[in-house]
C-alpha cells in the first residue's frame, strides 16, 4: 500500500526537525536553508513504520513567503502531520496550512505538538486545550494530538503509533489509469542526466516508456525509476518518485510541469470548475478577478470568471471559468487553490469539473449543466459532456480525462450507452463520439436540406452524395456527415436512387406547363424516328429558352425515355433497339462493319451515324479496330 503524509504548520514549529528525529534524514538539503534555519524548498524522507509500511513523507516550508511551495508539497498526500509548537500555539500559517489541506481534499491527519520540553506541564495542557478548540472546525476536529520532543525524545513512540493508525484507516486511493506526475523538484544527476521527482497521483508507469512533459508536450522517455533511493521497474500511484528522463535537459523541466503518456492531457486556456470562498477571506471573491491559482505543482496568474453571480462571499461556493494566460492540463476532479496578491493570501479554491472547458455564456443553461456534472456518475458525465460539446464530439482520451474513471469502466459505459442508442461513435478509428440529441438535430436538418433541394429542383430525381458533403456538410467533421448519411438510410428517412440520394417515396413531379412541354418534345422526337432534333432544333421548335429544355431532357433521361448519344443528340429508347437489333442481325452475316455499311444500313448521315457508332463502341456493343467494327465477344 502506498501512502504520502505531509506537514503542515507555522514557520520555525519544528517541522524538519521533528522529521528528523523520526526518521534521521534531514529534508533541509539547500545550504541557505542550513544557514537561516528555515525550510524554503520542499523536503522528502520516508518511516518504516512497524506494521512493514513504508511511508513516504513530504516536507513543507512553514514561511508565509514559500506559501506556493507547500501548496505544490500538499498534491497528492494522502493525510497532514499537523505541527504546532506548545510555547506558541495555533499561528496565521498554521490556520492557512490547514484551510489549503482542506481545500486540497485531504481529510485526515494527526497532530503533533512539539517543543513540549520548553514549557512547564500547564502550559502543555493549556497548549494542548486551545489546539483542541480550534481544530474542533475542522476536517482535524478528531485528530489525535501527540505532545512530542524532537531534542529529548518524548513522545515519538507515541506519535509514530498515531501514525500507524491514520495509515490503517487511510484507503487505497481511487484514481484512474491515466499516469499523472505533477514535478516538484528538476536536477541533473552526474551520469544519469536529468531527474524529475513528484508524487504520483495516478496511474501508473514502467521503464522504456515514453512520456510527455506537458503542457508543451515535450517528448521524452522514462530512463530508471526509483522509489526512496531504490531503483524499481515500475511504480504506482501514491509514491514519492524519482524518474530519470532521457531526450530532455534540465532547462526543459520546471516544477509545474506534469510527466504523463503521449496525448493522454489535453491542454487548454480554459478550466470549467466549482469554488469555494473561504469563510475566512476577508473580502468576496469578484468576477473577473485576477489570483495565483496553484494546481498540483504548479502556480500561474489566472483570473476568475463567475458564471452564475457577480460575487462569491465568504463562506459561499459557486460555478467559474478560471482562464490562464497559457495553456493548463489537469484531470477531472482535481483540486485547486486560489490565493488574493493583497493581502498575499489563500482566499478559496475547489474541484475541476471540466479541464478542457469551451468558453460558457454567464447565468445560461450552461452554467446548469456544470451544476448537474459535479455530482454525476460516470454515465451522467458522458451524456451531460457529448450534449454540452455539440457536433465536435469527444475522442475516447478525452472522455477518460473527462471523466477521470479507470478505461476499462469508461468503455463499458460508452458500450451500454450506445446499445442504447444515447451516445454514437461516428469515427471508430480515432474514437469519437457523439451524443444522441446532435445526430437527431443532424438529422432533420439533413432531412430538411434535401427536401430544399427536391422543392428548388422538382424534376430532378435526387441530390448527388458529393453535393451534400460539399454544400451541407462543409463545416461537419466529414466521418460525421457519413455516418449521419447511412443513420438516416437504416432509419429510412432516406433512399438513393443510382448515385442520387432523396427523400424515401420522393417522386418526380412535373408543374403542369413542365407537362405540356415534355408531350411536345416527346411528340417530336417520335415524328423524327431516326433522325432526330438537336437540342438548337428543340430550342426553335418550340420557342423556348435552352434553360427551360435542359432539366426536361435530363428527366426523360433519367427516366430512360431518351438516351443521350452525345451532348445535343438525343434518341428514343425504342429506336436505339431498333437499331441495335439491324446492328446484330447485320454481325450475323458479316465480321466487321463499315462507316458505309451502317449508313446504308439505316439510312443515316454522317451527322448520327458517327455519334451512334461510338455510343455503341461506349455501350461495349461493338469495338473499333481501324476505320472498321467488330461485334465485342460476350
Amino acid at each position: 500500500m502506498s501512502i504520502v503524509m505531509g506537514t503542515a504548520g507555522h514557520i520555525d514549529h519544528g517541522k524538519t526537525t521533528l522529521i528528523k528525529a523520526l526518521t534521521g534524514i534531514d529534508c533541509d538539503r539547500l545550504k541557505d536553508e542550513k544557514k537561516r534555519g528555515i525550510t524554503i524548498e520542499l523536503g522528502f524522507a520516508y518511516l518504516d513504520l512497524p506494521n512493514g509500511t513504508r511511508l513516504s513523507i513530504v516536507d513543507v516550508p512553514g514561511h508565509e513567503k514559500f506559501v506556493k511551495n507547500m501548496v505544490a508539497g500538499a498534491t497528492g498526500i494522502d493525510f497532514v502531520l499537523l505541527v504546532v509548537a506548545a510555547d506558541e500555539g495555533i499561528m496565521p500559517q498554521t490556520r492557512e496550512h490547514i484551510e489549503i489541506c482542506s481545500l486540497l481534499g485531504i481529510n485526515k491527519g494527526v497532530v503533533a505538538l512539539t517543543k513540549i520540553d520548553m514549557v512547564d506541564e500547564e502550559l502543555r495542557e493549556l497548549a494542548i486545550e486551545d489546539v483542541s478548540d480550534y481544530l474542533s472546525n475542522t476536517f482535524l476536529k478528531d485528530a489525535k494530538i501527540v505532545p512530542v520532543s524532537a531534542h529529548t525524545g518524548e513522545g515519538l513512540k507515541e506519535l509514530t503509533h498515531a501514525i500507524e493508525e491514520i495509515v490503517d484507516k487511510v484507503k487505497q486511493r481511487s484514481t484512474s489509469d491515466i499516469f499523472v506526475l505533477p514535478v516538484d523538484r528538476v536536477f541533473t544527476l552526474k551520469g544519469h542526466g536529468t531527474v524529475v521527482t513528484g508524487t504520483l497521483v495516478s496511474g501508473k508507469i514502467s521503464v522504456g516508456e515514453d512520456v510527455f512533459i506537458y503542457p508543451y508536450k515535450k517528448v521524452s522517455k522514462v530512463r530508471n525509476i526509483q522509489v526512496h533511493g531504490e531503483s524499481v521497474k515500475d511504480v504506482s500511484a501514491g509514491r514519492r518518485t524519482a524518474i530519470n528522463l532521457a531526450q530532455v535537459e534540465v532547462e526543459d523541466i520546471e516544477r509545474g510541469n506534469i510527466i504523463a503518456r503521449p496525448d493522454t492531457l489535453f491542454p487548454s486556456n480554459t478550466f470549467d470548475v466549482e469554488i469555494t470562498c473561504l469563510s475566512s477571506s476577508p473580502r468576496p471573491i469578484l468576477h473577473r478577478k485576477e489570483v495565483h491559482f496553484h494546481h498540483g505543482t504548479t502556480e500561474i496568474m489566472a483570473r476568475i470568471y463567475l458564471l452564475d453571480r457577480d460575487k462569491l462571499q465568504p463562506g459561499e461556493t459557486g460555478y467559474a471559468q478560471i482562464r490562464f494566460p497559457e495553456p493548463m492540463v489537469g484531470l477531472c476532479g482535481d483540486k485547486f487553490v486560489v490565493r488574493s496578491f493583497s493581502p498575499l493570501r489563500t482566499i478559496g479554491g475547489g474541484t475541476i469539473i471540466n479541464p478542457i472547458g469551451q468558453k460558457i455564456k454567464r447565468f445560461s443553461k450552461q452554467v446548469d449543466v456544470l451544476k448537474k456534472l459535479i455530482k454525476a456518475d460516470t454515465k451522467e458525465k458522458i451524456i451531460l459532456h457529448l450534449e454540452q460539446i455539440g457536433f465536435r464530439g469527444y475522442s475516447l482520451k478525452e472522455l477518460h480525462v473527462l471523466t477521470n474513471v479507470a478505461l476499462k469502466q469508461l468503455q463499458k459505459e460508452l458500450e451500454k450507452l450506445q446499445s442504447r442508442q444515447e451516445v454514437f461513435c461516428f469515427d471508430k478509428e480515432e474514437k469519437i463520439y457523439i451524443g444522441r440529441v446532435w445526430i437527431l438535430k443532424l438529422q432533420d436538418s439533413l432531412v430538411s436540406y434535401i427536401k430544399e433541394f427536391h422543392a428548388k429542383n422538382p424534376i430532378e430525381p435526387g441530390i448527388s452524395k458529393g453535393q451534400i458533403i460539399s454544400d451541407w456538410g462543409k463545416d461537419l467533421n466529414q466521418k460525421l456527415v457519413h455516418f449521419v448519411l447511412e443513420y438516416s438510410f437504416k432509419q429510412g428517412l432516406i433512399e438513393s436512387e443510382g448515385e442520387l440520394i432523396k427523400i424515401k417515396g420522393y417522386t418526380v413531379s412535373l408543374k403542369q406547363d413542365q407537362e405540356k412541354i415534355k408531350k411536345q418534345i416527346l411528340e417530336i422526337f417520335k415524328r423524327s424516328k431516326y433522325k432526330p432534333p438537336t437540342v438548337k432544333n428543340l430550342v426553335e421548335q418550340l420557342g423556348l429558352e435552352k434553360k427551360v429544355i435542359d432539366p426536361i431532357l435530363k428527366l426523360l433521361t433519367d427516366k430512360g425515355e431518351l438516351v443521350k448519344i452525345k451532348e445535343d443528340i438525343f434518341y428514343p429508347k425504342d429506336i436505339i433497339e431498333d437499331i441495335k437489333t439491324k446492328l446484330l442481325k447485320f454481325f450475323e452475316q458479316n465480321e466487321e462493319m463499315k462507316p458505309q455499311h451502317f449508313k446504308e444500313l439505316t439510312g443515316l448521315s454522317r451527322k448520327y451515324s458517327i455519334p451512334l457508332l461510338e455510343y455503341f463502341d461506349k455501350e461495349k456493343l461493338t469495338m473499333r479496330i481501324g476505320d472498321v467494327r467488330k461485334l465485342r465477344k460476350r
